[in-house]
């Protein structure tokens, strides 16, 4: 997972190749608690690992649920029964919907039934999510709840300790225009007290009918079927109980796969976009989102558990479409109208408001920061494409919510080949950790298009320190030059090569093919990690005496070229901005004084324990700085349009703030 303040996806031109979904967070919370609540021990096989998911666990272990992690997705529950152990709780539910509307269903039943006392919490946006009709609901049966903060939102305190009598004869009445996740909370806690049949009216019209269908699936799955006349009334009938189905799979999350099938229906590709995980068959209501991509264009197939799909129409096709079946996934339509042929409506999709953020809002003003023509409505919200000249490089401000996130990303397509900017990526954690890592695995950009940081210098300069640092700040992949010379000299020795020129042909063919990769700050050759061998002062001298051969720098050129990756990378050595990435959109060279590199080797090598004088390890640098500045091939010297940097009075995060710095002047939207 990026967790960057902010990651910048290059314009990207093309797409294809295989995803696997996570786990649907709808899906996992539901069976989660189902199980907790069951009679025996459940395995939930996919499930998802994301915030809601670990806020869902942390509750349930507090609550005394016992919780077995059985390693990759799966987990085992041991239920509870229906019965609660431990009687009075503080749990925080972060902006978990999925985890604080069941969980305040079910703790208020059962606190009425059995005494408890429970206070439900999450984060300052979670106070600001309705929970008003589901509390009058509860209300309605009996249950004590307090609202600790603003009427109508959470926190929430459920029950006063000991049992409270309830009232199981009259409907139960629950409206239904603002969150299907009220009735859904109703229907999983109901089977608890379920002494006789108890029935839920809904009030109005019912949104997001596809998400019951999937609590009312799931229902079935734990042995409980409630009757169901049309969507207006919903009846739990007497003696209802939980059980253990004993395993469960979890499908993928098909808002998620949402993404996956916009970008097959916008990017090029010779082979399209296949989707493991989730298929036509999936119980998820947003698996109709693809009847919406196929109407705009995108040529879509499937199996029970698979997706393919490719771009037709283009550009899209404009719609006008009620929402109202796929109210997550129809975030991912206001993001494909920038590529359709005209205007784009999408309505009935009030329920965006109450989210983890204002959507409609949300999305409006990031769409017209990309330069489309926006018009929002209480319900719906009106997407103009950008004239072909009128795109505009955009920071997207995420709102800490995920699917902003994710459905922006889509934008790096745009036909101006501008670049777009994801503001904190961390927040697609919720549902998708691994979103963008799913992404860049699956789309290509042309190598000119990903940028490159060069930081070259002379040798314990600190280029690597520094390079390390902007990498993992800037979400970019790493290249230690310095690191492959290293290597290629220490499986040259291994191979019972000199590092001389009678070995250089032997040395050059060895580096082409030279199995490394990094690993944070682990180098690993064909998977073993050679760090601390190569890190040693003889290593370094070794890796400037291959440095010398021309057929090896010749050789690892190519090598080097490969670590150019989405979304970007950055490269240290001695010849980064002359040699390797001549066209980098930033050089960076940093030197320090040969004294004061010398004293920084001096301290780290006695703060490893190894004994050194001063005077040798500055004579050896001096000789390496002569070495390296006089050889014929790629001598060490700054590029022309390199940024000079002496950090002899400079500590790391001093350099580090400096040179990002310099990298922000020279983004498009550096001043966003």
């Amino acid at each position: 997972m990026y967790s960057t303040h902010f990651l910048d996806l290059p314009p990207l031109r093309a797409a294809g190749g295989s995803v696997t979904l996570p786990g649907s967070k709808s899906i996992s919370n539901r069976v989660l608690l189902l199980a907790a609540l069951s009679a025996g021990e459940t395995t939930l096989h996919d499930l998802l690992d994301s915030d809601d998911t670990r806020v869902m666990l942390a509750a349930l272990e507090t609550l005394g649920c016992g919780i077995e992690r059985l390693g990759g997705h799966s987990v085992k529950v041991r239920g509870l029964a229906g019965a609660l152990p431990v009687k009075s709780a503080d749990l925080f539910l972060g902006n978990a919907g999925t985890a604080m509307r069941p969980l305040t269903a079910a703790l208020a039943l059962l606190a009425a039934q059995q005494g408890g006392a429970f206070k439900l919490r999450g984060i300052a946006r979670m106070h600001e999510r309705p929970i008003g009709d589901l509390v009058d609901g509860l209300r309605q049966l009996g249950c004590p709840v307090d609202y600790l903060g603003n009427e109508g939102y959470p926190p929430l305190r459920l029950g006063h300790g000991e049992p409270a009598a309830l009232q199981l004869d009259a409907p139960i009445q629950v409206r239904g225009n603002v969150s299907s996740q009220f009735l859904t909370a109703l229907l999983l806690a109901l089977p608890l007290v379920a002494t006789q049949d108890i029935v839920i009216e809904v009030v109005g019209e019912l949104i997001s009918k596809p998400y019951i269908e999937i609590t009312l699936k799931l229902l079935q799955r734990f042995g409980v079927t409630v009757r169901r006349e049309g969507w207006q009334r919903f009846t739990i009938p007497a003696g209802s109980r939980y059980s253990s189905p004993g395993s469960l799979h979890v499908e993928g999350d098909a808002s998620s796969a949402s993404y996956f099938v916009a970008l097959g229906a916008i990017a090029p590709s010779e082979q399209g976009v296949t989707i493991q995980g989730v298929g036509l068959d999936s119980i998820q209501g947003d698996i109709r989102f693809v009847e919406a991509a196929q109407a705009m264009g995108a040529v879509v197939t499937g199996s029970a558990n698979s997706l393919q799909i490719q771009r037709g129409a283009w550009p899209l096709k404009a719609i006008d479409l009620d929402c109202n079946h796929i109210p997550d996934a129809a975030m991912t339509l206001a993001v494909m109208a920038l590529y359709a042929d005209g205007t784009t409506t999408l309505r009935n999709i009030e329920s965006w408001r109450v989210k983890e953020t204002d959507r409609i809002a949300a999305m409006a003003c990031e769409l017209r920061k990309l330069g489309a023509s926006v018009e929002e409505g209480q319900d719906y919200i009106r997407v103009t494409p950008p004239a072909a000249d009128g795109w505009q490089p955009a920071s997207i401000h995420t709102y800490d919510d995920h699917r902003v996130a994710m459905c922006f990303s889509l934008a790096a397509f745009n036909p101006a080949r501008l670049p777009v900017r994801i503001e904190d990526p961390k927040c697609v954690a919720k549902t998708f950790p691994d979103y963008f890592e799913a992404l860049f695995s699956v789309v290509q950009a042309d190598a000119a298009d990903i940028p490159v940081i060069c930081v070259d210098g002379p040798t314990a300069s600190g280029k690597g320190t520094l390079a390390s640092q902007l990498a993992e700040r800037l979400g970019y992949a790493l290249l230690d030059s310095g690191a492959l010379y290293r290597v290629t000299a220490f499986a040259a020795l291994q191979a019972g090569l000199t590092l001389e020129a009678g070995d250089e042909a032997a040395i050059a063919e060895l580096a082409r093919a030279l199995p490394v990769s990094f690993d944070g700050e682990r180098v690993l050759l064909a998977g073993q990690d050679v760090t601390d061998a190569i890190r040693s002062e003889a290593g370094g001298m070794n890796a400037s005496k291959v440095s010398a051969l021309p057929a090896v720098r010749a050789a690892l050129v190519e090598l080097q070229h490969s670590f150019r990756r989405l979304p970007g990378l950055v490269a240290d050595g001695r010849d980064m901005g002359t040699v390797i990435f001549p066209n980098a959109p930033l050089k960076v060279f940093l030197s320090a004084s040969a004294e004061q590199r010398a004293i920084r080797r001096h301290k780290q090598l006695i703060s490893k324990g190894v004994s050194a004088r001063l005077e040798d390890l500055l004579a050896d640098l001096v000789e390496r700085d002569l070495r390296d500045t006089t050889r014929k091939s790629a001598p060490l010297e700054p590029a022309q349009d390199a940024l000079a940097l002496d950090n002899s009075e400079l500590g790391i995060e001093e350099s580090v703030q400096l040179v990002l710095s310099w990298w922000q002047g020279r983004r498009p939207f550096a001043s966003a």
